[in-house]
C-alpha cells in the first residue's frame, strides 16, 4: 500500500500493520516502525504517546468498518440467512483486499496480555460476536435455522471457522481464495442447521 500520501499518523498505523504482518507481534518495535517510515522514534512518539497508544489506534483501524458492515447488513433488508452470509462475506472480502490486516486477528492472544489492549480487543470481539448472534437469532425466528440450536454455539462455530480459514490462508501464503473457502463452508454449516 502506498503510504506516502497519507497523513503521518495514518501512515504510522499502516506501517505498524505491515510490521506485524511481516515480523509478527514479537518483531514489532517502535524502532522498526520509525525506520520504515524514515523518521526518528521521537517523531513517532509525537503522534502516539506510547507503543500501546499506537496499538490501540491499530485496533481502532482494524475495527473501523464494523459499524458500517452492520449498517449495510440492516439497510439491505436481506433475509436473516442472507444477512449472515453478507456479514461474513464483508469481512472475508476486507481481509482478501488487505491480507496484512489479518495479522491483528492472529495476535489477539498476545495483545490481550496487556490490560489496556485487552479491553479494546474484548470490545471488538464482543461486538462482532454479538452482531452475528443477533443475526442467528433472527434466522431462528424466521424459521431459517432450527429453533433448538443454541445461537451462541452456532455463532462460535461460524466465527471459529472464519478464524481458522484466516489462519490457514496466512500459513499457506494467501494461496487460495479465503472468500470462496469461507463462504462455501458457511453455506454447508447453515444448510446443516436448516429446519
Amino acid at each position: 500500500m502506498d503510504i506516502k500520501l497519507l497523513h503521518r499518523k495514518d501512515s504510522l498505523i499502516l506501517t505498524t500493520v505491515d510490521v506485524m504482518n511481516e515480523l509478527g507481534i514479537q518483531g514489532l518495535s517502535t524502532r522498526e516502525i520509525a525506520k520504515r517510515q524514515g523518521v526518528s522514534e521521537a517523531t513517532l512518539f509525537r503522534h502516539f504517546k506510547s507503543k500501546n497508544e499506537l496499538l490501540i489506534a491499530v485496533l481502532d483501524y482494524y475495527s473501523q468498518f464494523d459499524s458500517d458492515i452492520a449498517k449495510s447488513t440492516e439497510m439491505k433488508q436481506l433475509s436473516a440467512r442472507e444477512a449472515i452470509e453478507f456479514w461474513i462475506n464483508s469481512y472475508v472480502e476486507y481481509f482478501e483486499n488487505y491480507p496484512a490486516i489479518t495479522a491483528i486477528n492472529q495476535a489477539y492472544d498476545v495483545l490481550a496480555s496487556d490490560e489496556a489492549l485487552a479491553v479494546k480487543i474484548k470490545e471488538i470481539f464482543n461486538y462482532r460476536r454479538n452482531m452475528l448472534k443477533t443475526l442467528i437469532d433472527r434466522a431462528k425466528q424466521a424459521g431459517e435455522i432450527k429453533h433448538e440450536i443454541e445461537s451462541e454455539n452456532l455463532t462460535d462455530i461460524i466465527l471459529g471457522h472464519k478464524n481458522y480459514n484466516c489462519l490457514k490462508w496466512r500459513l499457506d501464503n494467501f494461496s487460495f481464495s479465503l472468500k470462496n473457502t469461507t463462504m462455501l463452508t458457511l453455506k454447508m454449516i447453515l444448510d446443516a442447521f436448516k429446519p
